[in-house]
């Protein structure tokens, strides 16, 4: 058609190329290092596992630059074979919010049920079904566990975080030594890197170890695993199989007579043939150990080296019996290793300098090693960075107070330790009773721990919300303020916020709602990217149609609010009761089409966010969710000033 006019806007180009998360306001000065011999950074991250890639991809989404962010890795790439392969619904959910779970949630394995089989009734028939249960009990957006390399989803993020950053990962670069150095106060970690063969010193204002359990960062600042292994090994074998056990595409945990095996099924190759992992339990033990670090002693390693690959799947077949498993092709074994059960934490997971400060930081497995029999070391590593990278952004761009009113450093950077370590510290107990089960002749008289098979499924169960991600709690702190939580009923028991109730330091659960404006069905979690923000979940109350009301009032002072603090730091979302009136945009306050237009819903057409929430439709509440997902905040909905003072212990206000 023939064009009269033609007009181009300045922001067309965002039509055109992939969308980038907007970068967090900055206070300070940008970042401009000085012109001298020495190389400086504002972050130095070692390590770009999975922890390591999250990390940075978080960090460069929120604002840092190749010329403030650096992260290393002493790996020429990303892993081709073995580690991890278990993605939990909790990292599922970031993974969303990311916009980066689309090739996770297509190509990999959903495990959704968990089989358990132990001896059949009559001994000589081997094993038997003794029972199935969900994979995935507390409610979530994914009602499973994925199964995936753990070298694909290191890709994933890789590919994303190109979009922010042209240098990425810098490779083949190995960590020497780590040290606090205060006679520069601004840069004052100093760090040895030797980069292809090359020497180089850095400085840098923090420094995060993502590098594993034998990490450089901790040893070089003086901090150490601390924890016991248990006296069972185990081989493990990535494998196409071959096999007529009927429940082979479902995650399992089997005991027999001959030990022990837990199948994990996993993804499709380009073969078109199907991956599973089997951890075997190795026959024989070696004494427990004590160790002050992640080295196990000479007895273990030498347990370990003697450990086949054609022992595991000998072992394997014994434990299978009556059924036969073997690998499908003289080529389907795609990786094996063998290692000895530990659990060990780190106490600290931050070191400062002499003015108090956070410098050094510990994440995944540097600050805590466990089995793989639960399916989170991947998982725990990656939310370590996730909590850690919005707070160690907003030090980095001066939006948090810069002291306390002691004058000691803010500590916001502190929960990271606060939160994360009970976190660990939590896994650790979990892991180490499972374990046990795992490895133990449940429901017979051999068995050590006495636990008959219903209390080893039991102790699955029970133990979901948590390996889940869906049920971590946080304790009380700057961040997570548990001073008042608002009910529409009584609580009988802590397990009741697992299934949505709001609870300062656990995660918004996801609900479906109907947006206001256009009529659209949306996912919660869905206003809740991965960008840094804060937002602000006014729950209204039935009076929302009287300009004199509770709702109408807290709307109007939550809009004042907003305004106080940095532009664009705080996002609002707005849900509404079912109303005897209708609600149209003349008769409720004008303040939310101006400042929440699209995150205006209706909250009881779809799913029930009262009945969900446990919110009283009569009251309301207003909630503060932090941008790691998790509840900071709930309070009664005219209770503004107690939000404003909780953020203004976060976040400076504007200048």
């Amino acid at each position: 058609m023939p064009l009269f006019t033609e007009q181009a806007s300045s922001w067309r180009d965002l039509r055109v190329f992939p969308s980038f998360a907007p970068p967090l306001p900055r206070l300070t000065t940008p970042f401009n290092p000085p012109e001298d011999p020495i190389e400086r950074y504002e972050v130095l991250i070692a390590g770009a596992g999975p922890a390591g890639l999250m990390l940075q991809l978080l960090l460069s989404r929120y604002g840092l630059t190749d010329k403030s962010l650096l992260c290393i890795d002493s790996k020429p790439g990303t892993l081709k074979s073995g580690q991890a392969d278990g993605i939990q619904p909790r990292t599922l959910e970031v993974f969303k919010t990311l916009g980066i779970s689309d090739e996770i949630e297509t190509e990999a394995c959903q495990m959704w049920e968990f089989a358990f089989w132990n001896d059949a009734d009559d001994p000589a028939k081997g094993i038997a079904r003794r029972c199935v249960v969900p994979e995935v009990i507390p409610p979530s957006r994914f009602s499973y566990e994925a199964t995936i390399h753990q070298g694909r989803v290191e890709r994933i993020m890789e590919s994303d975080l190109s979009r922010y950053s042209a240098r990425g990962v810098m490779r083949n670069a190995e960590l020497v030594s780590v040290r606090i150095d205060d006679e520069d106060a601004q840069f004052p970690v100093l760090a040895e890197v030797k980069v292809n063969g090359v020497m180089r010193v850095i400085r840098t204002k923090y420094l995060v170890g993502a590098d594993g359990a034998h990490s450089v960062v901790r040893k070089s600042v003086g901090l150490n695993l601390e924890g016991q292994s248990l006296d069972h090994i185990w081989g493990v074998v990535d494998v196409v199989v071959d096999t007529d056990f009927p429940d082979i595409r479902r995650r399992c945990a089997i005991h027999s007579p001959a030990g022990s095996v837990m199948v994990i099924p996993r993804e499709r190759i380009s073969t078109g043939e199907y991956i599973t992992r089997l951890y075997v339990q190795v026959p024989g033990v070696v004494e427990s150990e004590t160790s002050a670090d992640a080295d196990l002693g000479k007895d273990a390693k030498g347990r370990r080296g003697s450990v086949t690959l054609e022992g595991i799947l000998k072992q394997a077949s014994d434990v299978f019996q009556p059924y036969y498993i073997r690998p499908r092709r003289e080529d389907a074994v795609d990786w094996w290793a063998a290692y000895q059960i530990g659990q060990r934490v780190c106490p600290e997971f931050i070191v400062k300098d002499s003015s108090g400060l956070g410098r050094v930081f510990i994440v995944g497995d540097a600050c805590h090693t466990h089995s793989p029999k639960a399916g989170q070391g991947m998982n725990v590593s990656m939310m370590d960075s996730y909590n850690l990278a919005w707070k160690l952004a907003y030090r980095i761009n001066g939006l948090t107070p810069s002291s306390s009113e002691d004058g000691a450093p803010n500590p916001l950077l502190d929960t990271y330790h606060t939160e994360r370590h009970a976190n660990a510290q939590q896994l650790i107990d979990f892991d180490r009773k499972f374990s046990t089960g795992f490895s133990d002749k449940v429901g017979t008289a051999e068995s050590k721990s006495g636990l008959s098979h219903s209390e080893f499924v039991d102790l699955f169960s029970s133990g979901c919300g948590f390996t889940s991600g869906c049920g971590v709690e946080y304790v009380g702190n700057l961040a997570v303020d548990k001073s008042s939580v608002v009910r529409s009923h009584p609580v009988a028991g802590e397990s009741e916020f697992l299934w949505g109730i709001l609870q300062p330091g656990r995660r918004l659960l996801n609900i479906k709602m109907k947006r206001f404006a256009d009529g659209a069905h949306r996912d919660i979690h869905d206003d809740l990217p991965s960008t840094g923000r804060f937002r602000i979940l006014s729950l209204l109350s039935t009076d929302l149609l009287d300009p004199n009301g509770v709702s109408a009032t807290a709307l109007n002072a939550t809009a004042s609010l907003v305004r106080q603090f940095p532009a664009s730091i705080l996002e609002q979302i707005i849900i509404h009761p079912r109303m005897r009136g209708e609600v149209t945009w003349e008769n409720i306050p004008a303040c939310v089409k101006e400042q929440a237009e699209m995150s205006f819903y209706s909250g009881c057409e779809l799913d029930n966010a009262y009945r969900v929430y446990g919110v009283d439709a009569a009251r309301g509440a207003v909630v503060v969710i932090r941008p790691d997902g998790y509840v900071g905040m709930v309070g009664e909905l005219g209770d503004v000033a107690r939000v404003d003072a909780f953020l203004g212990r976060i976040i400076c206000p504007t200048p």
